[in-house]
């Protein structure tokens, strides 16, 4: 007999177990073999010899709670992300954010180093996947941004923002932020970086979603969105040339040209879809409590 609620915890797709078994056995390995964190980790003074440690850093969780929140944020997250982006497009976009938020950190950590002098920076193990987390708390908001948080009373658009937020404030009473801020922060910025311009979509071969609701002043408050256009406007041309956001009909434009990929109507068409993945899938958690319920009432009446 099923128990109640066990409808939340199934469904897991069987690429997101695959990754939880691997982040539950890096926590093991570093765990039984203290030493192996030097080999598997990102610390930047030893990076050039170890560069493998770019990408196996983000699989290694040092503490207890850090592998079990990483592993229960990817397993739920995952549920919802893999059946609309497909597995492919989901471990594709697991391992650029995985990558490149490593080599982010690893540059600032070399650039804090000579700014400070403070060879901290250089031998320090960072690792952990929170960079990963973080950039598919800007998928979901991409997906189902206006859906809001049963118990939080707060729309999902604003989970990657509130999370940055806390995570800053935090930094300032504990020393340990060095280890983790820098991920999350570029986790999500390259997470949006690879949705916004450079997600394909096998159905409709475009790539990118250029709507005004994903614009990466959407991650702050309305009053601040005058000051921060502008300045995403510089790195937007940097990326598409002298480009309309989402402004034209036509999405993204290089030279005058439509640039491939970048239809808003299929960005509209994608949150839809998310939107009704994630009611289906309440739908059918709610049926399986319900059903988990009633078995002990059905149970009682056969004895009788």
């Amino acid at each position: 007999m099923s128990s109640p609620g066990s409808g939340m915890f199934s469904g897991f797709t069987k690429l997101c177990k695959g990754l939880a078994v691997i982040l539950i056995g890096g926590h093991v390995v570093v765990q039984l073999l203290p030493t192996s964190v030097t080999y598997l980790a990102l610390i930047p003074a030893r990076t050039i010899p170890f560069g493998w440690n770019l990408i196996t850093a983000g699989y290694i969780e040092q503490s207890v709670h850090g592998v079990v929140v990483s592993t229960l944020g990817l397993l739920f997250m995952g549920k919802l992300l893999e059946p609309i982006w497909g597995s492919k497009e989901f471990l594709k976009f697991f391992f650029i954010v995985n990558f490149l938020t490593s080599v982010c950190v690893f540059i600032t950590a070399i650039a804090l180093y000579y700014l400070t002098m403070q060879e901290k920076y250089l031998y320090m193990p960072l690792s952990g996947f929170h960079g990963v987390l973080a950039g598919f708390l800007v998928g979901i908001k991409q997906i189902v941004p206006d859906q809001e948080l049963y118990l939080l009373k707060i729309k999902v658009k604003w989970l990657p923002s509130l999370m940055l937020l806390l995570s800053i404030a935090i930094s300032f009473f504990t020393p340990e932020s060095a280890t983790y801020l820098p991920s999350l922060i570029f986790g999500t910025y390259i997470g949006w970086i690879y949705l916004r311009y450079l997600q394909r979509k096998p159905e409709s071969k475009l790539r990118g979603d250029p709507s005004e609701d994903f614009a990466f002043s959407t991650f702050f408050p309305e009053f601040l969105r005058p000051i921060i256009d502008p300045i995403a406007s510089i790195f937007h041309r940097m990326l598409c040339g002298k480009s309309e956001a989402s402004s034209n009909p036509q999405g993204y434009t290089l030279g005058g040209a439509p640039l491939l990929g970048s239809d808003p109507i299929e960005a509209s068409r994608r949150r839809e879809r998310g939107a009704r993945a994630l009611e289906e899938r309440l739908a059918a958690e709610k049926l399986a409590a319900g059903r988990d319920s009633e078995e002990p009432h059905i149970d009682g009446n056969d004895r009788v």
